[in-house]
């Protein structure tokens, strides 16, 4: 069995980045990287300070490199299948059939994006057919676009993609769920509501050219926002005791303090897992914090270091 200060579980921005800050502080750190990142499929990434439009898996690679600089990191391709608590910290068994043991635990998997299941859409997702417009909405500016919903969050949805084109369209696939104020604040915007069902979405070289509805017809859109509720990848939070909950983007997030602390204690997460706001900037950012509440509760259990209750 091996023994960790901190074993970090998933290597995106939140993941790389706090074992970035552990490396840094001298702490034995595992990483445990199932390489399944949700962002893989998108060409860059926007709004990221000094590595605009820069593709996630070279974002990522760098990252890797970085933490090969500091010699208590280590960095294992794998996947944590389960994790139990024990004595003095928690248990993970790998898919590799070992079993690791860390003293604090970080959870920094991401989650799993469930976008429509439409024929046309997989070769499409990441580049015009999107979750975030704040990822993928300058790519797309000034074009035809159309986002894909109902009810309150079609009007969200909608309104919001008029801040990067002032050709949108509501596609709400059946029964628009509106009311009359709903209604006129489209109109007032300039946005048309479509209740047709949507049955395929048609592109060519990855990017979209039309949408298909189930009566033939075809609407030429360059870009498309779609709903993608999002899942925990595993039960692995449940298993160390970190409570979920529901959120209006994901069904299960994990809920933490203002420390990046769950609700057990020495496990913590950072980024998308216990966000409402998925995005490569907060999750780095998110990731070097919890990294530094880890550092310091460590530090209380050696020396006593007053550390927030």
């Amino acid at each position: 069995m091996n023994e960790w200060e901190c074993i970090v579980v998933g290597a995106g921005a939140a993941g790389l980045s706090g074992a970035l800050v552990l490396g840094r502080a001298r702490r034995r750190t595992l990483v445990v990287d199932a390489g399944q990142q949700s962002n893989l499929a998108a060409t860059g990434i926007g709004g990221l300070l000094g590595h605009d439009g820069l593709s996630p898996a070279e974002l990522y690679a760098r990252g890797r490199r970085e933490l090969a600089a500091y010699p208590t990191v280590e960095y294992r391709r794998g996947v944590a299948l389960r994790g139990e608590p024990i004595d003095g910290g928690y248990a993970l068994e790998l898919d590799d059939g070992q079993t690791v043991q860390g003293r604090r635990i970080l959870l920094a998997t991401g989650m799993q994006y469930n976008p429509p299941d439409l024929p046309g859409l997989a070769e499409m997702w990441g580049t015009t057919v999107f979750q975030c417009p704040f990822c993928h909405g300058w790519e797309v500016r000034d074009s035809r676009l159309a986002a894909l919903a109902a009810g309150e969050e079609g009007v969200h949805a909608a309104l919001m993609l008029r801040g990067w084109s002032d050709d949108v369209v509501l596609l709400t696939d059946g029964p628009a769920g509106l009311d009359g104020d709903q209604h006129r604040l489209l109109a007032g915007a300039g946005v048309s509501v479509d209740e047709r069902r949507v049955t395929e979405l048609v592109g060519r070289d990855g990017r979209l050219s039309e949408v298909v509805f189930t009566d033939g017809a075809r609407l030429a859109r360059d870009g498309l926002l779609v709903e993608a509720p999002l899942r925990q990848r595993s039960r692995l939070a449940e298993e160390l005791g970190a409570a979920c909950t529901p959120g209006p983007l994901a069904v299960d997030t994990i809920g933490v303090d203002p420390l990046h602390r769950t609700s057990t204690e020495t496990v913590f997460a950072a980024g998308d897992v216990c966000t409402e706001q998925p995005y490569v900037a907060g999750a780095a950012a998110a990731g070097a914090q919890a990294a530094m509440i880890i550092v310091q509760s460590l530090l209380a259990d050696e020396f006593g270091l007053p550390y927030p209750p």
